[in-house]
């Protein structure tokens, strides 16, 4: 018995041995393969388009880096800008705020409402009314000015193609296309003029257009002049790309109508109702407006309404 035991463990230190050995000699042999690869890498020229891929890589994580720490706060003034309201001051805003919330407020006084009525009235039509409409301005100008920058891009690739400088073809977009897409480039070239360089002043038109498209733009015009290549192709290509995200976009629009217009039916439904009742027999509605119960009932019926007004918008708008 005491043999057979000692059988088994001159078997299983042997193995052992064995196994440490073919280890050890796995271990040397991959570092020598690891050591001539790295002599290879060393005697190897660089290749210039994976160098240009890595300094592309390393230039748009440094510009997205900026971008996420110098978020700018949205002011009243850069809100006017984005409007397209340049001329309007922002003490005349606010006198209009004044005057609206005014008006509101001698309206629901005039009609005999209650206190919350008049105070929410006031409250909405002063602060909410106004902003409200430039959100709407505001959409609108982005909305024409992506309508026409993809063809601002091409007038820049063709511009180049043909020997002319990157300002200079800067300056033909600015002088040749409507507002906002004209006055934006303006504002582009004259930033430069100032001494401002290519990626501040593109900042700063992403300040007073911030949409992705002139995200787009600024990236790709900031990383070709910090690591170099083809500007034509590179502009040609985004020139595509912001082309077929206006066509998805209409696909969309096209595949959620019938939804969008279900959406407008439903949510006009309650209000549109309302009106016909006080127009047809306004004592039977009144309560709701004179009495201390029928404020609240309106005030739950509004925050209702509008969470099943923001539950629709997020059933029938897509993101792209």
């Amino acid at each position: 018995m005491l043999f057979v035991l000692a059988t088994v463990l001159c078997v299983l230190l042997a193995g052992g041995a064995y196994v440490v050995h073919a280890g050890a000699g796995n271990a040397a042999t991959q570092k020598r393969i690891a050591a001539l690869g790295k002599a290879e890498v060393r005697g190897a020229k660089p290749d210039p388009a994976v160098s240009r891929k890595r300094n592309m890589q390393t230039a748009l994580k440094d510009f997205e880096k900026k971008q996420a720490e110098k978020k700018p706060q949205l002011t009243l003034r850069r809100r006017l800008d984005q409007a397209g309201l340049s001329n309007v001051s922002e003490k005349s805003f606010y006198i209009a705020q004044v005057l609206i919330a005014l008006s509101a407020l001698l309206f629901c006084v005039a009609e005999g409402q209650s206190y919350l009525v008049v105070i929410l009235g006031t409250f909405a039509a002063g602060l909410g009314l106004p902003r409200w409409t430039l959100n709407i301005l505001k959409g609108r100008r982005e909305k024409r000015f992506t309508e026409d920058f993809a063809n601002a891009i091409d007038v820049i690739v063709r511009s180049v193609k043909s020997g002319l400088p990157t300002n200079d073809a800067l300056r033909i977009v600015a002088g040749e296309f409507r507002d906002p897409v004209g006055g934006e480039f303006k504002r582009l070239t004259e930033n430069m003029k100032m001494g401002l360089t290519l990626e501040q002043a593109l900042k700063k038109m992403y300040d007073s257009m911030p949409t992705s498209e002139v995200s787009f733009f600024g990236i790709v015009m900031s990383i070709q002049q910090k690591t170099g290549g083809n500007l034509a192709e590179a502009l040609g290509n985004l020139a595509g790309v912001l082309r077929d995200r206006k066509r998805l976009q209409g696909k969309i629009k096209a595949m959620s109508s019938e939804a969008k217009a279900s959406a407008w039916i439903i949510g006009s439904l309650p209000p549109g109702v309302g009106g016909i009742v006080y127009l047809t027999a306004p004592n039977y509605i009144m309560p709701l407006f004179t009495e201390r119960m029928g404020n609240l009932l309106l005030v739950g019926c509004a925050i209702w309404m509008g969470i099943g007004i923001s539950v629709m918008s997020k059933m029938i708008n897509f993101k792209h």
